[in-house]
């Protein structure tokens, strides 16, 4: 694999010529600067482009391009910039537009080379160009290319949906924080609070004080509004219960109706963003059909939301040679620091996608609750391997990169005999 990448960094850079026109821009919200360099690194601007981030500013950016390649006869041009924020969806997307090559460059390239040409860590904007136009000549960058249209919505779905689950986590958590204080027993009586009869509970008689002044059967009354089947023996002792524990409390009551009130809000803000993520679940299965391979990822136990993570993120899985290229696309790849005798302790990388990554590592950690295959290599791996149950995961997570690789590049569903090989000692 490291013969693989030496080979792709080397096409790039042999990709740069001595007829080819770097240019370098450095990405703002409103003005953006550019500066030109050839394949040597020696600028061929006497002053930085500025452009502005519009149309006018675009076509002011091409007429410059053009001009410098005509003075110093150059027939080949390449942009490169940051692949970061968004604010260079635009400039990118139109330049390829106008048949213009664009690279991107890591952010964190540009940080560790911007000290090269004048030994000093000042910023500014001309010179984040330039750093950006030396990486691309040196072949530090990965070309842009604009997916297919079905790629492109669904990762605008899944970052949508992403944006809302981080929201409903936030507020899970501060209701978490308002029982701590003020009910801190209510877990013993629901192992989920956000299930109907407790949801139901925390909007009508959250506190402790609240659930004295109730009936057991008033309770059950209650539930009945929000729950289809809130009675029966079941219904009356988890009433008795929350009496019992309302009875004990040592939950905080001072400015206790101020705080309801923003119980009361809290739950509503649940509740609506629970339905906007269940809206964006229903779009994405919608849209996964679309999607080469869609069902091939499924087949081997994907959930929904991670198919569409994994296509979002990892692109058309035909289009990779091996499971390792979607590794480093969620920085899961392995990273070693050594020197001499000096051997550094191996890590991960997480140079990648952070969504990539997190939905790798759930659908790893769903298949070990009902996949065969999955769950004997878990136990050949801790038990024969002596490997820790992360340490083992982090293998089943490779195994499953290359097992999704090799699903979308032979065109076959998920065989569990052919996932499990013979297990050695």
């Amino acid at each position: 694999m490291k013969s693989n990448l030496i080979k792709s960094q080397n096409q790039r850079v042999e990709r740069i010529s001595t007829s080819t026109l770097v240019i370098g821009i450095d990405i703002a919200k409103e003005k953006h600067a550019a500066q030109a360099i050839n394949f040597r690194g020696i600028v061929l601007t006497k002053r930085p482009i500025l452009f502005s981030n519009d149309l006018a500013g675009f076509e002011h950016l091409e007429q410059s391009i053009r001009k410098l390649q005509k003075m110093h006869g150059m027939n080949d041009v390449v942009v490169g910039m940051e692949s970061t924020g968004h604010y260079w969806f635009n400039i990118a997307n139109w330049l390829v537009g106008q048949g213009i090559d664009v690279a991107l460059v890591n952010p964190m390239t540009t940080k560790r080379n911007k000290e090269n040409r004048d030994n000093s860590p000042s910023k500014s904007d001309p010179k984040d160009a330039l750093v950006i136009a030396d990486a691309v000549s040196r072949g530090f960058y990965t070309p842009f290319a604009p997916k297919d249209e079905a790629f492109r919505r669904i990762r605008v779905m899944v970052t949508n949906r992403e944006h809302w689950v981080v929201k409903s986590v936030r507020i899970k958590n501060r209701i978490h924080r308002w029982l701590d204080i003020r009910f801190p027993e209510y877990r013993q009586a629901f192992d989920d609070i956000f299930s109907d009869r407790s949801l139901a509970t925390l909007r009508r008689f959250p506190a402790p004080s609240d659930i004295l002044q109730l009936t057991s059967e008033q309770m059950v009354q209650i539930w009945s509004e929000y729950m289809t089947r809130p009675g029966g023996e079941r219904g009356k002792n988890k009433a008795l219960e929350l009496q019992s524990l309302a009875r004990h409390s040592v939950g905080d009551t001072s400015a206790l109706e101020e705080d309801k009130w923003e119980l009361r809000h809290l739950i509503e803000e649940y509740e609506r963003i629970r339905r906007i993520i269940d809206e964006a679940d229903q779009m994405i299965e919608k849209a996964l059909p679309e999607i080469p391979c869609s069902d091939l990822i499924r087949s081997v136990g994907a959930s929904v939301p991670a198919t569409a993570a994994i296509l979002a993120f990892g692109g058309d899985l035909r289009k990779l040679s091996h499971g390792k290229q979607l590794l480093r696309k969620a920085g899961l790849n392995l990273a070693e620091r050594s020197s001499g005798k000096y051997k550094g302790q191996i890590k991960l990388t997480k140079r990648g996608n952070s969504l990539l990554r997190k939905h790798l590592y759930f659908t790893v950690f769903h298949l070990l609750s009902f996949n065969g295959a999955f769950q004997a290599m878990h136990v050949h791996n801790t038990e024969v391997k002596r490997m820790t149950k992360m340490q083992s995961m982090m293998k089943l997570i490779g195994k499953l990169a290359r097992i999704l690789v090799a699903l979308a590049r032979e065109g076959q569903a998920f065989s569990p005999d052919k996932a499990q090989p013979p297990l050695a000692a």
